[in-house]
């Protein structure tokens, strides 16, 4: 007889595997492809093109569509220079909580629909189930869409989708949408005395400041939207998390960056949005180059992740209400990859065991009756999926 590992358990291996975005998650597939294969589940994988990850995806039940769809995101973030009190990528148990890098982002998710995947294959099901665990979700979901591609010509067409992101076991409905730029401003070093005749990548990049400030005061000085008045805060936010450059005091600065982000209220214009900051950012490159034609401006996309709009009559939400009883409007404001599904046709909520308050950040843990009720939200999806 095949091993049959409790969610503890799971979780236990799937935390040991250092699974860091910046590395590879090969090993964890690996693992998890034989476990499924163990207990007579075909595991499919989508591979990374040119880095050493892979997505990977499973059907369970029967050969149909509408499947209920599992999504996870099997990496996670680095814990390089925080202080931890114990070894990351070991599980510890301690004072009600289970310590350790993923535990709540989002590997007890993850470990408990893999332990759903095994439950229904022995259990038996009316209803299909299926597993998606994407990889370089926290670098910007950048996994997410081309593992949903390679699920369709594969696996029959799910219908719900759970995102397990650490939700307290609550429906959120809904999500903001984010894309962001690196920016590589060009200048032209002169000595400061001859300041006209340089272009200073520092103060042009000043100039990008100037409206991301000038554009947030606009947006918040007027009337939210009704789905924008769900989310705090209500309305579109752009942002610039880190900036540096420059060679000296006394020289115009060759370079500048600056990484700039957008995050937007789902049902706003996100190609809108995106083209008015790059109409912006060309203008002032415009007025670079009539003093040096050989300044510029580089834009190198770093993530683009939809919102999670909520629906009207939504499948998935539908059915994470029914099982926890959970009746109030939930919206967030970070990413997740289910807007990703949203727009790939799949009725999608987020849901999942944990704080999000305690992702990403040292001495990472899941409080014990959380995972629980995870496990116990899956037990009851799983009878739901007995009856058909």
């Amino acid at each position: 007889m095949p091993e049959r590992l409790t969610p503890l358990e799971l979780m236990t291996r799937l935390v040991g595997f250092p699974t860091v975005s910046r590395d590879t998650n090969l090993p964890l597939v690996d693992w998890v492809e034989a476990y499924l294969n163990s207990h007579g589940i075909t595991a499919h994988r989508y591979n990374h093109p040119d880095q050493p990850k892979a997505a990977l995806f499973a059907h369970v039940g029967p050969w149909q569509d509408g499947a209920v769809v599992l999504s996870g995101h099997t990496d996670v973030v680095p814990v390089d220079g925080q202080p931890w009190d114990t070894d990351p990528f070991t599980v510890v148990e301690k004072d009600g909580r289970y310590y350790g890098r993923g535990t709540c982002d989002m590997k007890g998710y993850d470990a408990i629909a893999i332990w759903a995947m095994v439950e229904a294959q022995a259990r038996g099901l009316k209803r299909p189930l299926q597993l998606a665990l994407s990889f370089d979700e926290e670098i910007g979901c950048t996994g997410a869409p081309p593992m949903i591609e390679a699920m369709q010509p594969v696996l029959p067409k799910g219908s719900a989708v759970i995102v397990g992101e650490p939700s307290m076991m609550k429906a959120v409905t809904g999500h903001k949408g984010g894309q962001g730029y690196s920016v590589h401003v060009r200048g032209f070093e002169v000595h400061s005395s001859l300041l006209p005749a340089g272009v200073s990548a520092i103060l042009e990049a000043g100039r990008i400041l100037e409206w991301v400030n000038t554009t947030n005061a606009e947006i918040q000085s007027t009337e939210p939207t009704p789905v924008a008045a769900m989310f705090v805060p209500p309305f579109t936010t752009l942002h610039v998390g880190n900036i540096r450059g420059g060679t000296a005091r006394n020289i115009t600065a060759k370079d500048c960056w600056l990484d700039f982000e957008m995050r937007v209220v789902p049902g706003e214009d996100t190609v809108a949005w995106d083209q008015r900051f790059v109409d912006h950012v060309r203008g002032i490159e415009t007025g670079m180059q009539r003093i040096q034609p050989e300044t510029g401006i580089d834009l190198d996309p770093l993530f683009d992740v939809p919102g999670l709009r909520p629906e009207e009559n939504g499948e998935a939400e539908a059915l994470v209400r029914a099982i926890t009883g959970d009746n109030a409007a939930h919206v967030v404001s970070y990413g997740t990859e289910a807007g990703q599904f949203q727009d790939a046709g799949y009725s999608a909520v987020v849901c999942g065991p944990g704080d999000i308050a305690q992702a990403h950040q040292p001495n990472e843990f899941i409080e014990i009756s959380q995972f629980n009720a995870g496990i116990d939200f899956m037990d009851r999806l799983l009878a739901r999926l007995q009856e058909g």
